[in-house]
């Protein structure tokens, strides 16, 4: 999913090329499918993301841009898509191959990862939606498994998908993690 604007990272670069320790997050999750077991790779952009379009190398879906669920509904329609499908935003710079492989090992139908917005805070990073699973405060880690299943939660602390960034200082902190801090 890479058709977000990134209008809190206040940048002149449309956000899944923005750069976190010199490489477009982007590329990053890119390489991380690719290191993974997901077998194809899709990215779903909108208008607001022509240049990731054409800076990209694997088969786009192009949606309205009215929004992460809208988007993701209209990208689900398409006919090269079939479930189960992965989806993963395009601001988890620290994201790996290992990492995504354990979403897909425990996923038995639709999954919604999610890390407890304490972790997040402690790691010095924002939160803007939060829900309560069994009492505790998480946040959206930005990587799924839609099957079409009832929904499945799976609380996860690790920093690969902790880190998401959506501003400024979180590409900072990011680049803090990248660097072993």
């Amino acid at each position: 999913m890479c058709g977000g604007e990134g209008t809190r990272l206040a940048s002149d670069r449309e956000k899944p090329l923005f750069p976190v320790a010199g490489t477009p997050m982007v590329e990053r999750v890119r390489r991380a499918l690719s290191n993974s077991t997901v077998e194809r790779t899709f990215a779903v952009t909108s208008p607001a993301t022509s240049e990731t379009k054409a800076t990209l190398d694997c088969p786009t879906i192009e949606t309205p841009g009215e929004g992460y669920v809208a988007d993701l509904d209209r990208a689900l329609a398409d006919d090269r898509i079939t479930r189960p499908v992965v989806t993963v935003a395009a601001d988890l710079p620290l994201l790996d191959g290992e990492a995504v492989d354990a979403v897909v090992d425990v996923a038995s139908g639709s999954l919604t990862v999610a890390v407890p917005v304490g972790r997040k805070r402690a790691l010095g990073l924002s939160v803007d939606t939060q829900f309560r699973y069994r009492g505790v405060a998480v946040t959206p880690a930005g990587i799924n498994v839609v099957d079409g299943a009832d929904d499945e939660v799976a609380v996860r602390r690790e920093r690969q998908f902790a880190v998401n960034v959506n501003r400024r200082a979180d590409a900072r902190r990011a680049e803090w993690q990248l660097a072993g801090r």
